[in-house]
Order: structure tokens, then sequence, then C-alpha cells
């Protein structure tokens, strides 16, 4: 970093410092400055970084904000989730995404999300997609339930007409999402809105895959807790000739994802070398559709803000993520990842697995006394209380429908005030309010 811009950062950073003291919200301006220059620096420095003590690895950026702390908790749930190599065959690079990638400074993650790049070789692309259709149902299977882990949902291929399932009607066009045991019998039966029965197969799919992702409940015995685990799949089809296509049209870039294992490095050489020249930009767009989104459609200041920060770190804006780095640290986004853990719970018991009760039972003390440490008052209060019903409904083995009803109030509850905190610092900075007041009005 150059003299002035040494400066230039420290003066902006200062003006962010000052806001933060009048909001309550601490900032270590040493540790900033240190972020920001590092940012700054990294402007010249190569795209992708590799961690030699740890074999991890990813863009420049993401790396500063990864912390290799829970890295062999990461690699074991990445062990399940994970699709194998097929020498010749399939070749996969898997890497943390989300706010697990961002472990150094959300100490509160909501879920385990990971992202899998898929190669598979084949002489056709519709050789490719069948053999994306065999290695994802054969994940699905072998994964179904266990005693630590159980399947909630996969993501795969596109409703061809228009669907009716149980309450809900789906477009054609709609990405379907499988329940395990739809999975099991390789079918979906629906109506059409008519009421003409229609079955939707799961090979007949498989020509356009379409959003491919996989979902599950974690339990950690050792630690008492459940996570949602999930892997998005980025797959592409590698033809004899060595030309690269990705089989939904787009290959994703690489700008939040801290891929774990060093051997993989070959394998995301060769796939990123086709990512698109104005990636960025394209990254950028979408996640300011996200951060639209939860400012309008689908009310999350939580999401907004962890939207916002990867905006603002990606277009040189770091004073701001600087200050919403700080935000996540903060007591009250605790609850951030309780919202997180009750559709977990709720996940848990909807899909009838094999996890324990008393694992269940273990999950609601820890995030009763989740919101013990975060509250007070009658905010406490309310949420515990809708947390200790929500926890004797489980003790009782109630319905699931009626959990389900316990585990949405008590989410009701905290999201309201996660929205409360994140959007009372994020507007009282001018410049985070500017930007969200032009984000309100492109809507």
């Amino acid at each position: 970093m150059s003299d002035n811009q040494q400066s230039n950062a420290s003066v902006e950073l200062s003006r962010i410092i000052e806001s933060a003291r009048r909001l309550g919200v601490e900032m270590d301006e040493a540790d900033a400055l240190q972020w920001l220059t590092a940012m700054v620096a990294s402007q010249n420095s190569d795209d992708v970084v590799v961690d030699s003590a740890t074999g991890v690895y990813g863009h420049k950026v993401s790396m500063l904000d990864f912390s290799s702390g829970e890295l062999e908790y990461y690699r074991a749930i990445g062990r399940l989730v994970e699709f194998k190599d097929e020498p010749g065959v399939v070749e996969t690079a898997l890497a943390l995404s989300g706010s697990a990638a961002q472990s150094k400074i959300q100490t509160h993650p909501g879920d385990c999300d990971y992202f899998e790049r898929v190669n598979i070789k084949a002489p056709t692309r519709e050789d490719s997609c069948r053999i994306l259709s065999r290695i994802m149902r054969d994940k699905a299977m072998s994964t179904l339930k266990g005693p630590t882990y159980q399947l909630i949902e996969v993501k795969f291929g596109s409703y061809p007409v228009e669907v009716v399932r149980g309450t809900r009607t789906m477009k054609a066009g709609t990405p379907i999402a499988w329940r395990s045991d739809e999975i099991r019998a390789g079918k979906i039966e629906g109506f059409r809105p008519d009421g003409t029965p229609v079955t939707v197969l799961w090979d007949d799919v498989a020509a356009q895959p379409g959003w491919c992702k996989l979902d599950w409940v974690i339990a950690d015995r050792e630690r008492g807790q459940l996570a949602n685990a999930s892997n998005m799949l980025d797959v592409t089809w590698e033809a004899p000739g060595g030309k690269i296509t990705p089989l939904d049209g787009y290959l994703d870039p690489y700008f939040q994802e801290v891929y774990l294992e060093a051997e993989s490095v070959p394998i995301f050489s060769k796939l990123s070398q086709h990512v698109d020249a104005n990636a960025l930009d394209h990254y950028v767009s979408q996640l300011e559709k996200e951060v639209r989104k939860y400012l309008t459609k689908d009310l999350n200041y939580g999401k907004a803000a962890k939207r916002m920060y990867n905006v603002f770190r990606l277009t040189g804006r770091y004073a701001e993520a600087a200050f919403l780095r700080e935000l996540f640290d903060e007591p009250t986004t605790a609850l951030y990842q309780v919202w997180s853990l009750i559709r977990t719970l709720d996940d848990a018991v909807q899909t009838a697995g094999d996890i324990p009760v008393d694992q269940l039972l273990a999950q609601a003390d820890k995030l009763i006394l989740a919101v013990v440490h975060a509250l007070e008052g009658v905010q406490e209060g309310e949420i515990v209380r809708r947390l200790l019903r929500l926890r004797d409904s489980l003790s009782r083995q109630d319905n699931a429908e009626r959990l389900s009803a316990e585990a949405e109030a008590a989410r009701a509850e905290v999201i309201n005030i996660v929205n409360n905190f994140f959007y009372e610092r994020l507007i009282a900075l001018p410049t985070i309010r500017d930007y969200i007041e032009s984000m309100n009005a492109e809507r």
C-alpha cells in the first residue's frame, strides 16, 4: 500500500470508527486497519492463494476471512456431503461457502454450506447428464439417514409441466425439490391444476439438471448441536476434445469459496480458466439482487448485511465492509444462528430420521442458553417461553405439525429482534443508508 493509500484508508476508517462508537459498536482500530491494508495490498497479488500449512486455498479476498480453527470439523462434515472422484469419469473440488467460509468474522454462522465443482468426462452431454443423475441419486441413497445425519431434500431437474403437490402449485420450469421417499421411488406423484394425475420421473428430468443441491441435518454429539449442511454443485461436462461446458449454462466464479484439499488444485485450475472475464461484475450483480430481495420482498436485514459485506469488500468499499465485520461479532448476532438452528431442529423432526431425541433436546437447551446470553428483559422472556414450549413438544414427541408451528413461532420472535438490530445500525451509517435507499429505489 502506498503512503497516499495508507493515509486515505486511515482517514476513511477513522470516520467509520467514530460512527461505530456512537452506535455502541466496538471496533478495534488496529485490527480494522490491518485488514483494510491487507485488502488493498491483495489487489496486486495472484487471484488464488494456497495456505501451505493447512492445504486450503481460495480467492485472495476469501482467504483473508477464513480461520482454520474449525477446519477439521468442516472437513469431517465434508466427507459426508462430498462426491467421490471416479478416475477418468468424475473429478471434484469441494469448498466451504457462505458464512462457514468467513469464520474469522462470522463467529455465529447460520449453516454449514459447501460448494463442489463436479467435472464429468463423457462422450456426449447426454452421457454426462446420465452420469450426474446416477451419482446424485447414489449420494442421496447412501446418506438418507443415520444416527448423526439425515437427508432433507435434493434439488435436481425442473418440473416439465405445472404440478400440484399437496397445497402448493409448482409452475413448469420450477426447480424440483425431491424428498427422500421420492428419491427412493425415482418419481414424484402429483396432479395438474385440472386434477389429472401426473408422474415426474427422476430419469426424465436428468437431461436438464438445472440447480443441483443436497441438504442434510447433521448431529454433532460432542458439541451437542445440530447443523444444516448443504452441498451446491457446479457441474461441467468435459468433451473428449477437452472443451468444458457448464450443464446449467453458467460456470460459477470463486469469490466466496475456500477449497478444503490442496489435491483438488489441478481440477480447480482447469475449470477456473473458463470462468467468464466479467464474472466479478456478474457475481456482484447477483449479490445485489439478493440484497434487494432481503431489504424488500423477504425482509431479513441480517442476510442483507452479509451480502452487503461481500459486495463492499469486492468493490473497494472497504471502510463500510470493516464496519459490517464488527457487527457480525456483536452478541445479538448470535440470534441469527439461533434463528437458523430452530429451522434445522424442525427439519430434523419433519424428515423423521434416526437422530436420537436426546440430541434434539440438547440442541433446544443450547438455543435457550444462547438467547439468555444474548438478551435480557421482556425480549428474552418471550423467546425463552417459545423455545421452552418447543422443547416440551419435543420431549413429548408431539406430532410434526404441532412441532413445526412451535418452531415457526419461535423463529418469528427471533428474526424480529435480529432485523431490528441490523436495521438500526445499518441506516445509522450514512454511506450504508444511502446504499440501502438506492437498492430500494431500484426494486
